[in-house]
């Protein structure tokens, strides 16, 4: 197997971490100054995992935005683990979830996904980033920032500078998984890397952690398409 691998150093790194996303893509952070052929060598030591990894079925290759729904009268689309019934209506300009139902503007309807995203995008700010200062203070942990992102490839991050990041995307899961994913974050805050006591930090306070990572299998590729 040919090593394919992105390097990102950071002087703010005291230790060499090895992860493989979720488009089977090699990424490796290092503190600044490492050894290129150190590098190598302890991914070359990490063959059969890197292998294992790469090939795990909750790994999936491009495109990870397939062309979306339409937007007319009956489609659903997922809102915090549920289904909303889509009703096109005259006059507004922007995406309201009332009774129970998503209103989109006719206006905006040849939009598709970009006219979710906004509206997504600001639902995430306001049910994910209250969780991160709730969880933080249970697990007494401190950060620097958190923010909501776009990223394609992460549900969160944890950067060695103690920002945390979240995909927006996550808004659409249930609020259990959304916890089990800052709580994962949170987590290397204490915990760097997954060892059998990161596990248990996230056990402490998500039960049914198994349960959530499970969702997240099942349900990661429908959470990465536009709409």
């Amino acid at each position: 197997m040919n090593l394919n691998y992105k390097v990102i150093h950071s002087s703010r790194r005291k230790t060499l971490t090895i992860t493989v996303e979720r488009d089977r893509s090699i990424v490796v952070k290092a503190p600044t100054g490492t050894d290129p052929d150190k590098i190598r060598k302890i991914l070359e030591s990490k063959k059969q995992w890197l292998y294992e990894k790469i090939h795990h079925e909750q790994k999936y290759r491009l495109p990870l935005h397939p062309p979306g729904k339409e937007l007319v009268n009956g489609e659903s689309l997922p809102y915090l683990g549920r289904y909303y019934r889509l009703e096109l209506v005259e006059g507004d300009t922007e995406v309201k979830l009332i009774n129970n139902r998503f209103q989109v503007p006719k206006t905006q309807a040849e939009k598709r996904g970009e006219v979710f995203k906004n509206w997504y995008i600001q639902k995430a700010k306001e049910n994910i980033l209250p969780r991160v200062k709730i969880y933080a203070k249970r697990l007494g942990v401190t950060f620097n920032k958190a923010k909501i992102t776009d990223s394609k490839y992460r549900w969160g991050s944890c950067t060695p500078k103690d920002n945390l990041t979240f995909n927006w995307r996550l808004v659409k899961a249930p609020m259990f998984v959304i916890d089990y994913v800052v709580v994962h974050e949170l987590a290397h805050l204490i915990e760097p890397n997954h060892t059998p006591r990161f596990w248990n930090i996230i056990k402490s306070q998500i039960t049914n952690m198994e349960k959530a990572k499970k969702w997240l299998k099942d349900n990661g590729q429908m959470l990465e398409q536009l709409l």
